[in-house]
């Protein structure tokens, strides 16, 4: 064979493999693209089909507020559209106490506020949150929702009234701020205080207090002018943010290691209008209760790392934080008890709630409770 055949015949078949090459390429090409299109065309059928949930928080500002918001910012992408949370602070749609109904009808879709809020309406719910003397930590909380029933009995509750409890969500302690000293239970007589209802009011009334029942939103301008010298609310952080350093000279305390002996775990919850929980898919119901955890404990932890700051500005602000002593504790313990029977009394569901709690609260693990400081009660239902 000549040599220029040889070279006509290389390039014949350089040109076979490069033609080979380009088909490949764009063969490959041409299925990435028909794969991805199909998880392209999803995520913008969800988009452009996703639900939109409005929630209203209890929060009206401060700490809480954000992360609040932070949260449901989140959804939209772990959902990939399919759905999402428009997050509104308090008052932003209705006001604290008009949540519930507003979710019922379908004003709302979902709410999260202070569970304890609902006292009036399902004396039960006083046993969904943190009450006077009761369990004192927040894994307490979650073994009596997660472990010990009380989840069930909650949504059965709520689905009572049209609403899907979805869970329990964390937050911390609540503190008392007061224009006065207070230094003893007996110094809460004859103050005008503020409280948020339910057993915890009926407590502070026994010890001698003028309760009366405010939104959060409500405190600061009540303290301003005067119309309460004493206010329970939430934690420092969120306190601090909502200044009440500016209105209040002291910050009330239990004794070392009790920070709050009377709301030591202040429970929120998400709940969700029953319409808009069951336009839910299955899957999607799931991904909203595993993200409630997600929610409690970020809502939590965030709280009190923030509260670890405020306690700082407190002290440069020149509050002064005073403590109850063992004996308040005991004295408090003695109006509580009897508070407890005559909530839980109230119906069978409030009854049902408190004995798990009692049980716990005299098991071996807690001790809390001893036969002797409940002697002379009893339940109508149990």
């Amino acid at each position: 064979m000549k040599k220029d055949e040889v070279i006509g015949k290389e390039e014949d078949q350089t040109e076979v493999k490069s033609t080979r090459r380009n088909f490949l390429k764009k063969g490959v090409a041409a299925v990435a693209a028909a794969t991805a299109a199909p998880a392209i065309f999803n995520i913008r059928t969800a988009a452009a089909k996703g639900t939109t949930w409005k929630i209203q928080t209890s929060w009206p500002g401060g700490i809480g507020l954000k992360i609040f918001k932070d949260w449901c910012n989140t959804i939209v992408e772990k959902t990939n559209g399919e759905l999402t949370f428009k997050g509104f602070g308090a008052k932003d749609v209705v006001g604290d106490f008009q949540m519930f109904d507003a979710v019922k009808n379908g004003v709302l879709d979902a709410m999260n506020p202070f569970t304890l809020y609902w006292a009036g309406r399902m004396p039960a719910s006083v046993f969904l949150s943190s009450y006077p003397m009761s369990l004192r930590n927040p894994h307490e909380w979650d073994v009596f929702y997660y472990a010990l029933g009380g989840l069930e009995l909650a949504r059965k509750l709520f689905a009572e009234n049209g609403l899907y409890y979805v869970g329990p969500i964390h937050h911390g302690p609540n503190i008392i701020h007061s224009k006065v000293p207070i230094r003893s239970i007996d110094d809460f007589k004859g103050r005008k205080m503020r409280v948020p209802g339910g057993m915890v009011s009926e407590l502070f009334s026994a010890a001698g207090a003028k309760t009366t029942l405010l939104p959060g939103s409500e405190i600061f301008p009540a303290l301003e002018k005067g119309t309460i010298d004493v206010a329970d609310y939430v934690g420092p952080a969120v306190n601090y943010a909502l200044g009440f350093h500016q209105v209040t000279k002291y910050i009330s305390m239990g004794p070392a290691g009790f920070m709050s002996i009377y709301q030591p775990v202040d429970l929120m919850d998400l709940t969700v209008g029953m319409r808009s929980w069951n336009a839910l898919s299955p899957a999607m119901k799931q991904f909203v209760e595993m993200e409630v955890h997600v929610y409690s404990d970020m809502h939590h932890a965030g709280i009190q790392k923030a509260d670890q700051e405020a306690w700082v500005k407190f002290d440069e602000a020149g509050t002064i934080v005073t403590r109850l002593s063992e004996d308040d504790v005991k004295k408090f313990t003695d109006l509580a008890v009897p508070l407890w029977y005559n909530w839980a009394n109230k119906d069978k569901s409030a009854a049902q709630a408190f004995k798990i709690q009692l049980d716990y609260m005299m098991s071996g693990s807690l001790g809390y409770v001893t036969p002797d400081m409940i002697k002379g009660q009893n339940l109508k239902w149990s």
